[in-house]
């Protein structure tokens, strides 16, 4: 089997289906129908095609062509995703970038991915900016809503810059579309390679989960540079639905519901603890809603989100889906009349892939015995960016590695039951421990530190740094809060500072994670 992601040397002159394609045929058939609103103000099917259109053209005559790579650093806007459909168009691949990153953690990406171009908002231009005087290969920034000067051109004027329609690059669906950077077990961030195929499977899950239909009106809050948003467009794509973009801010769950109301949206994503958040809200059961699918995940949901949601929205049906960027993301998916029976459980494997329980010699483990879920199919990702070492390992045997460990009952349903991969997931947000500790161990006063998982009733988890110091110093968490802000994504940062005079260590001299767990994850 060969494994490790080998980019193609030149487009395969075959049309497929894919999110380009799709929406050219929706400008044809439905030109007037609304794709996106976004601020009140609505994008036309035929508008989004002359747009993306227009941006391949000009990012085709500043020279990026197939294979390329363009990042994305900005918030949600409608320009965003004309700026991904364009890229596409000229067999590129878009990178979106985590906007919550510090300026080495995205200059890490910018180099790694080796980026002709970046497109950025007003808000991010000043890192969009520092990224481009640091890496040469970066030679064109566009700005959305931002200044322009030198080195940088307004999206709009860059967009003028194109020339007369052009026949149209035919991309093979199994053209890369996105690289999706994962933080790394080992501090490192791998960018996941994804394909137009990965996302036409990944629009089908949703359309039969969430039972979408060309009449369907979805409402978008998770960033874009999340695969769980961009994810959540592509049954739209598909079946010419009406996508609402709600602006990204702090989560008010008035405000929220005034949206879903006013937009009449049909389907919408939340983690549980903004569920929670919106059947606490005093006019919830007043409201004239046209919810269908509640969907959650990113973090387990409890029994008493469960049932309130039941109550506040007795007409819609809830699904969670649970998954990883790898996979697209979704593997696994729970349908609401299931979710109190089966508390807990993150569901079934979706019909359209393969999932196995293993054990570490890739034998089945019988149901009810823990094991790692593995998987394959049309969702799984094509390897990891300039990782082929990664990517071997983590297709050892044919199948992709989750680094989940779970237990399967005899219905088939899955369990969570810890992760190999050592990883905290907050707020929705993967946090790598490793990455963490590895920026700990730079702070001049500790001297080993570990991160664990704490349990929050809102956001899932929470990282807890223990650390043990060198002599005759002593470090307090505000004290230590400045080095973090250079050095780490705020939502990485630890909650909690647990000064020990050593780490537990086993006999080979590995950190026990299982004992600061057991002493500190609940303090």
């Amino acid at each position: 089997m060969t494994v490790g992601f080998q980019p193609l040397d030149e487009p395969i002159r075959s049309r497929r289906n894919h999110w380009v394609n799709q929406i050219a045929t929706h400008a044809a058939m439905r030109p007037n129908d609304v794709a996106f609103r976004f601020k009140g103000v609505d994008t036309t099917w035929s508008q989004l095609h002359e747009r993306s259109e227009k941006f391949a053209d000009a990012l085709a005559r500043r020279g990026v062509g197939f294979g390329d790579r363009v990042l994305l650093l900005a918030l949600n806007y409608t320009e965003y995703i004309e700026a991904v459909m364009g890229i596409n168009a000229v067999g590129a691949i878009a990178v979106p970038v985590n906007f919550r990153l510090t300026p080495p953690e995205v200059a890490f990406i910018v180099g790694d991915s080796g980026a002709k171009a970046i497109v950025t908002d007003s808000l991010l231009q000043p890192l969009a900016t520092a990224m481009v005087a640091q890496a040469p290969a970066l030679e064109t920034c566009v700005v959305i809503n931002g200044e322009t000067g030198e080195g940088v051109i307004g999206y709009d004027d860059f967009i003028a810059e194109a020339g007369e329609p052009h026949a149209p690059l035919d991309i093979s669906e199994d053209t890369p579309c996105l690289i999706m950077y994962t933080s790394g077990t080992t501090g490192s961030p791998k960018g996941a390679v994804l394909s137009h195929a990965n996302m036409n499977a990944q629009a089908l899950t949703c359309i039969r989960a969430m039972e979408i239909t060309p009449d369907s009106i979805g409402f978008c809050t998770s960033p874009l540079f999340h695969i769980a948003g961009l994810g959540s467009l592509t049954p739209y794509f598909m079946l010419g639905g009406k996508t609402v973009l709600h602006p990204l801010g702090a989560f008010n769950a008035t405000e929220y519901l005034d949206a879903v109301e006013t937009e009449q949206a049909t389907t919408a994503f939340c983690v549980p603890a903004q569920w929670q958040m919106i059947c606490e809200e005093p006019t919830v059961k007043d409201r004239k809603l046209a919810l269908q699918a509640l969907c959650w995940g990113a973090a387990p949901a409890s029994d008493t989100v469960l049932r309130a949601m039941a109550d506040c929205f007795p007409n819609s049906f809830s699904v969670a889906v649970f998954g990883q960027t790898e996979m697209s993301p979704i593997t696994c998916v729970l349908e609401g009349k299931d979710a109190l029976s089966k508390l807990g459980s993150v569901g079934k494997p979706i019909p359209t892939i393969q999932a196995r329980v293993v054990d570490d010699e890739m034998n089945d483990v019988a149901p009810g015995e823990i094991g790692e879920i593995v998987y394959r199919g049309p969702t799984l990702m094509q390897g990891y960016w300039n990782r082929p070492e990664a990517t071997a390992e983590a297709f050892a045997g044919g199948w992709f590695h989750s680094g989940d460990l779970v237990k399967q009952d005899a219905e088939g349903f899955v369990w969570v039951v810890d992760r190999k991969k050592d990883m905290i997931i907050s707020g929705g947000e993967n946090i790598y421990c490793a990455e963490v500790e590895n920026v700990l161990f730079a702070h001049p006063k500790i001297h080993e530190a570990a991160v664990i998982g704490r349990p929050h009733e809102k956001w899932g988890e929470v990282p807890v740094a223990v650390v043990a110091l060198l002599p005759d110093t002593d470090l307090t968490l505000e004290e230590l809060t400045p080095f973090l802000n250079e050095n780490l994504a705020r939502y990485k940062h630890p909650k909690d500072l647990v000064i020990v005079a050593e780490l537990p260590r086993n006999a080979s001299g590995k950190v026990v994670k299982v004992d600061l767990r057991k002493q500190f994850a609940d303090a």
